[in-house]
């Protein structure tokens, strides 16, 4: 047993997102004082539990509606990205797609100095975070799922007839079904696994930290915008919030939700902080607080690679809408990009006029061995610094192959292991 398990700490989680609330939920279990800040409000409104509302949620007072500097390669466009700014964040706002990734994706990420996160170490992660209601892969090789974790996948809903004609399209142009894209082979098409119970959105922050709020065991800081890390002597001692909080969740408009207004605010001390803030957020608190560059551009299709597998995709999808099950069993026509998009140049100028990366964020506090890492992969701790850990996408050192809240929703545990010395 290590001391972390055998004193009672007092742990600050800044973010009530995927991850941080998993590490909320866990660090309260394990019997430690919990202080959960997030920038957001309460997750009531009522467009968060229902998927087909989820439009609703962009550009509202729950997303940080950010947006990126002109895309030199995507036509010079702004890029929306929609952030989670509630309790629940990013799952939130999303549409509750589960997609653990692919086998390779972690077995590079164990290649590239990351030991113990290849597949073999991150696959019982997920069997423990889920319980999954639905069909499996008839196949010895693949991997567990889980039934007795708190996160609700469901995979075998009754399906739509159109669905069933999608399915019966794409197998027309050889794209296989594919059962469970999650028991280890991601190939073909497939139905998506989505964190619901009874129709509605289940986030991490529902399953994981809000029964310890309601304990008591939480305390929730809702409207807290955190400022900076406090620092002495190479030790993270707490943070410091923003002096005037989340203007914008407090009900007063502001050019920036967290304008500064020139004086410093509370000071919330501890034993340990971990950032949890997400891929846009954390590593903003690490520059506010005098660690890291303070630029950052995505540089979309910088490599031409990701505009060759988008263009595949653009082709593969035309495919499929011109497939007999569709085109003649449903009257299905392409509308966009549309028939008279016929050459490569052609196609790639749709794709840059339409291209948008949505969520999936990562890598900007990114874990490994080598000196531009910014945290040990062995402890999700922050290089050079004591009492700060960094516990969420930021750390990938890759994107996975598919949506990333699962993978958060791991690291998160995986960190929390770490942090009880587990």
């Amino acid at each position: 047993m290590t001391s972390m398990q055998q004193d009672t700490r007092h742990i600050i989680v800044v973010g009530a997102g995927t991850a941080g609330s998993i590490m909320a939920g866990r660090m309260a279990e394990a019997g430690h004082r919990v202080t959960l800040i997030e920038a957001g409000g309460q997750d009531t409104n009522p467009a968060i539990p229902h998927l087909s509302r989820l439009g609703e949620l962009w550009h509202s007072p729950e997303d940080w509606d950010y947006f990126t500097v002109p895309q030199q390669h995507a036509s010079g466009r702004v890029i929306h990205w929609p952030r989670g700014r509630v309790l629940g964040g990013s799952h939130a706002l999303n549409a509750a797609i589960w997609v653990h990734g692919n086998p390779l994706d972690y077995d590079d990420w164990a290649a590239a100095g990351c030991d113990g996160w290849a597949w073999s170490g991150v696959a019982p992660v997920f069997e423990a975070l889920e319980a999954y209601d639905g069909p499996a892969q008839d196949d010895d090789a693949a991997a567990p799922r889980g039934a007795d974790g708190l996160v609700p996948v469901v995979g075998g809903y009754r399906r739509s007839p159109i669905f069933d004609a999608i399915i019966a399209a794409a197998d027309a142009v050889g794209v296989p079904f594919n059962t469970d894209y999650n028991s280890g082979s991601q190939e073909g098409i497939s139905q998506e696994q989505l964190t619901v119970r009874d129709g509605k959105r289940v986030t991490t922050y529902m399953a994981y930290a809000k029964p310890w709020v309601d304990r008591g065991a939480i305390e929730v800081r809702t409207g807290a915008v955190v400022e900076r890390l406090v620092v002495a002597d190479g030790r993270v001692t707490g943070v410091q919030l923003h002096a005037g909080g989340n203007a914008e969740v407090e009900g007063v408009s502001a050019d920036e939700p967290t304008a500064r207004l020139g004086s410093d605010g509370e000071v919330i001390e501890a034993d340990e902080v971990v950032l949890c803030a997400g891929a846009l957020d954390s590593p903003k608190i690490l520059m506010r607080s005098g660690i890291g560059p303070a630029e950052y551009d995505p540089a979309i299709f910088s490599d031409p690679r990701d505009r060759e597998a988008l263009r595949v995709s653009l082709r593969q999808g035309r495919e499929v809408v011109a497939a007999a099950p569709l085109a003649e069993g449903w009257g299905a026509r392409e509308v966009h990009p549309g028939p008279s998009v016929s050459t490569e140049a052609e196609e790639d100028a749709y794709i840059d006029r339409t291209v948008t990366t949505y969520h999936h964020q990562v890598g900007t506090c990114r874990m490994g061995t080598d000196e531009l890492a910014v945290v040990d992969p062995a402890t999700l701790a922050v290089r050079g610094l004591e009492g700060v850990r960094v516990v969420d996408a930021s750390v990938m050192p890759f994107i996975t192959n598919g949506n990333t809240n699962a993978p958060s929703a791991m690291i998160g545990e995986k960190g929390a292991r770490f942090l009880l010395g587990e």
